[in-house]
């Protein structure tokens, strides 16, 4: 496939292509393209209303709706109670067979992520920002509004804007201590909040190709913070290991080529480099995390959870600092697992149990304290360490409050001291 001025394909762009039925598209046309996969959750419960004023009484694949109900879990005020009412009516009324109810549900990315909803070739969106995160699959996958979401329920298709790419280039090794949450911060703190506005942000290089899935989930999670439309990294064996015993549909992967042409590369280095950390009041405020250490920066919340990093692996490596430790005094700590799944992998690895032990809160699966509108809200002057993936004022609760954002191990390390702490130290 050649894309614009001769040169090879960019993966944003042999995925778009794929999707309008094309041979080739560049940076800036429109692109109808067919949709594999939509997914709502509570936002989902708005597309209801324009999906009828439009006319449509069916949705156009019930096979391809995913409906997770993961922000309000059970519903905590009134307003989610409705919400949540008017997607299960909407469900019977449509046959939609695959919602996640209370009781079976999880953060929606987590849930299409580990029932293998997404796979290479994808076209998917979602109603929620960090539907970027399923780019890990191979797939080009992206949050739309409501509106939009009701005409791809009618018609299984979507005009989209083909972006232009941003490649980030990564080698070397991670020290003891630093994971893909770090290398991700650091990302930010070089391409900011907005330097990658409607672009597609690809991630390649040997670094990127030695990550999990997992890992790959929580760096393409967070290309929603860098203003990108797509976070993507091309599959290979990792992903189709991953994939092999839970894929819900065929694959079509894709490949960039190695002449395709990028508006912009960064390359990284993470050999040597530290645990990071964004601190207020934006994600890509970032320092390394041993030089904000020095200031002791006292913490009230401490929150490992989101669609970020609330994983198994994210879990059990703070469960293995968590052993035999106390919670500091003063400080509250919510841990919240990013599904009913991965709630009972906790159970059966008595990982709820060093938690509680220590003084922590274990959740049920949620988004949890991450959005400010459920749980774990913070007051006035509070500060919280937290494995989410935003900082903005008022996003856990007040807007003079104060949130640092750090890998799973770190929030753990910021618990048991009660300030900002590097998790080598304790490893």
């Amino acid at each position: 496939m050649t894309g614009s001025n001769g040169h090879g394909a960019t993966l944003a762009e042999k995925l778009l292509a794929r999707a309008g039925g094309l041979d080739h598209v560049v940076p800036g046309q429109i692109v109808e393209g067919k949709v594999d996969l939509a997914m709502m959750h509570e936002q989902g419960a708005q597309t209801v209303a324009p999906f009828h004023q439009m006319g449509a009484e069916r949705v156009w694949d019930p096979d391809r709706v995913v409906i997770a109900i993961d922000h309000w879990v059970p519903a905590s005020t009134e307003g989610a109670a409705v919400l949540h009412r008017i997607l299960r009516k909407f469900a019977a009324e449509t046959h939609l067979p695959h919602f996640y109810d209370v009781g079976n549900h999880g953060i929606c990315h987590q849930i299409l992520a580990e029932n293998g909803w997404v796979v290479p070739g994808d076209l998917a969106v979602g109603t929620d920002s960090h539907t970027n995160m399923l780019g890990a699959m191979g797939a080009f996958a992206a949050g739309v509004g409501p509106t939009e979401m009701a005409a791809v329920l009618a018609l299984g298709q979507l005009w989209l804007k083909v972006p232009p790419t941003l490649q980030v280039r990564v080698r070397g090794r991670f020290g003891k201590g630093v994971t893909a949450k770090d290398l991700v911060l650091r990302i930010l703190g070089e391409v900011k909040t907005t330097g990658a506005t409607y672009k597609a942000v690809e991630f390649s290089g040997p670094t990127i190709a030695g990550l999990s899935m997992p890992e790959r989930f929580t760096i393409c999670n967070m290309t929603t913070e860098m203003g990108a439309k797509a976070g993507m990294v091309a599959p290979d064996q990792t992903t189709y290991d991953y994939l092999a015993p839970i894929a819900k549909h065929p694959m079509h992967p894709v490949q960039p080529d190695a002449d395709a042409a990028y508006e912009r590369r960064v390359d990284i280095d993470v050999d040597g480099m530290p645990p990071m950390v964004a601190c207020p009041y934006s994600p890509d405020n970032v320092r390394p995390l041993p030089d904000v250490v020095r200031e002791h920066v006292k913490v009230d919340q401490v929150f490992l959870g989101s669609c970020t990093n609330a994983r198994i692996e994210d879990l059990r490596e703070g469960a293995a600092l968590m052993k035999g430790q106390r919670v500091a005094p003063g400080v509250r700590f919510i841990v919240s697992p990013a599904s009913t799944k991965i709630y009972q992998q906790c159970l059966d690895e008595g990982i709820i149990q060093t938690f509680t032990e220590a003084g922590a809160v274990f959740t049920n699966s949620s988004c949890s304290a991450c959005f400010g509108g459920n749980m774990g809200i913070l007051a006035p002057e509070e500060v919280c360490a937290s494995s989410s993936n935003r900082n903005f004022p008022g996003r856990m609760g007040a807007k003079q409050a104060r949130i640092y954002l750090l890998s799973p191990a770190a929030t753990v390390a910021a618990a048991i001291r009660g300030e900002l702490a590097d998790p080598r130290e304790m490893m």
